[in-house]
């Protein structure tokens, strides 16, 4: 007599809309558990070209150490891939040269570090990790039409691919990761499913990109990222200009402006302007360097964030990445708050499974955590600008800022506090670390005596830039020799 084995489940599959990076690191995360399709609209591309559905990665991206330590965890290696493809793996601050509102950042030894290279190169490397895993498998040149399913449970999509109309493809699990353009609220209110609410605000920043040439020998000797950041206590448009150091020896060059003070796309103004906000320092390393392309502006750059964590959710579905909220690009948080977020769904599902009743609310409120955090530090500074719309400060606001503010100056003098800041900007740690009690001791015995007067470039770097070595003390010039992290003697 012979004993058949009990028949199998069936294996589970998810499907993942969007092949944006939060599509590709949801679905590296999904398929440790169901055989994933991610669903793109376009054509991917097979190497680091750009994609048609973000025209924003035109301009500077930062992928800080909490993001891609978050990476790392989801995909091992990567950082290596990357270096490797010709990103840079740059230490902060010691590759920084930085004022922020409250002045120049010393240049100490690494404290925190981040990626550095086009954001076509970033995603190029991951699509091909993720793609190439066992299970996961691409729907390209199709477009969603609506969630399947009900009010209390998603069973997957309806897509128009090039095959097929309105197919149904099954699912045990949708993930929206379609970006800013996400129509995830409209079909499942379509559904029936409501309380989902929505909040915004916009300062109405412009970017502008253009790329350059960067100088003979720049990348050999290890350039900077050189910025300049607005300061929003003072009530005209806020400006910023930065110079981004990327692959086949470039500068990526990108300046902002909010409402009333916006860059164009007319690149006899892109110097000029650079050289018009609070520092002069980028324009005056841009001059005379050979552009490689046009100037590039991107509107549209508004803080948008839908509480899909606050609505009672069909099971079976979340959204993750720019479907979730969009943060004013400024800060350098999208990227990071997804990959964080989906490191902790990562958590959840190994805890759980997949087919855990609830799963996908509960990956829903386990991103919101990270969020959250991005969405404060963002918009709490966007509103303070002229002419900005949206939601105003909490009720005590107004104190909290006037701590962080003397925390930004310690930043400027005092190593610790330069610590501190970075492990907040870099988002390894939430805002509660600013008020620890050895930070807040820092804080309260903070001043700017020794603060820098200029940007703190040494003087390999303002020869090999063509700058004029007779700077004044603290530049790198004569009068201020400045050691190999950057800081003054």
């Amino acid at each position: 007599m012979t004993h058949s084995s009990p028949p199998s489940s069936p294996p589970r599959h998810a499907v993942v809309i969007g092949g944006s990076l939060a599509g590709l690191l949801a679905a590296a995360v999904l398929a440790e558990h169901a055989t994933v399709t991610i669903i793109e609209a376009d054509t991917l591309p097979d190497g680091p070209e750009p994609r048609r559905g973000l025209p924003q990665a035109r301009h500077t991206h930062l992928l800080w150490s909490g993001g891609a330590r978050a990476i790392e965890e989801i995909l091992p290696g990567i950082t290596d891939d990357w270096t490797a493809a010709g990103a840079f793996r740059r230490s902060l601050p010691t590759d920084l040269v930085s004022k922020t509102a409250q002045g120049w950042l010393p240049r100490h030894e690494e404290m925190q570090f981040n990626i550095s290279c086009s954001r076509d190169l970033l995603d190029s490397v991951v699509r091909s990790r993720v793609i190439g895993l066992p299970g996961v498998t691409t729907l390209q040149q199709s477009r969603v039409r609506g969630l399947e399913g009900t009010a209390a449970r998603i069973t997957g999509v309806r897509a128009d691919t090039p095959d097929e109309e309105n197919r149904l493809i099954a699912a045990d699990l949708v993930v929206d990761a379609s970006g800013r353009g996400s129509r995830a609220r409209s079909w499942l209110e379509a559904l029936g499913v409501s309380g989902l609410k929505e909040a915004g605000v916009d300062s109405g920043l412009v970017y502008a990109t253009r790329i350059f040439e960067a100088p003979e020998g720049a990348h050999a000797l290890g350039f900077p990222i050189v910025n300049v950041q607005s300061d929003p206590r003072v009530p005209v448009p806020g400006q910023t200009a930065t110079i981004v150091p990327i692959e086949n020896g470039r500068w990526q060059a990108t300046l902002s402006g909010t409402r009333g003070g916006q860059p164009t796309a007319d690149p006899e103004s892109f110097i000029p302007f650079a050289k018009g906000v609070r520092d002069p320092i980028v324009g005056e390393l841009l001059e005379g360097k050979k552009p490689l392309t046009d100037v590039s502006v991107t509107q549209g750059t508004a803080n948008r964030r839908i509480f899909f964590e606050r609505a009672d959710l069909p099971d079976g579905f979340f959204a993750v990445g720019d479907s979730v909220a969009t943060f004013n690009p400024l800060y350098g948080q999208g990227m990071t708050v997804a990959a964080q977020g989906l490191l902790a769904v990562r958590t959840l599902l190994r805890a759980k499974g997949l087919s855990h009743a609830g799963i996908g609310r509960e990956a829903q409120r386990a991103i919101a955590p990270q969020v959250a955090v991005a969405w404060d530090l963002a918009t709490s500074q966007d509103i303070l600008y002229p002419g900005a719309t949206g939601i105003k400060p909490r009720p005590g606001a107004g104190l909290l800022n006037g701590y962080v503010e003397r925390l930004m100056t310690g930043a400027t003098t005092k190593a610790s506090l330069t610590a501190a800041l970075l492990q907040v900007i870099t988002m390894n740690r939430a805002p509660t670390y600013w008020i620890r009690p050895g930070v807040i001791w820092e804080v309260l015995r903070t001043s700017t005596r020794g603060a820098l007067k200029a940007a703190p470039l040494t003087a390999a770097e303002r020869t090999v830039a063509g700058l004029d070595q007779d700077g004044p003390a603290g530049t790198g010039g004569p009068l201020g020799p400045v050691d190999p992290a950057g800081q003054a003697r």
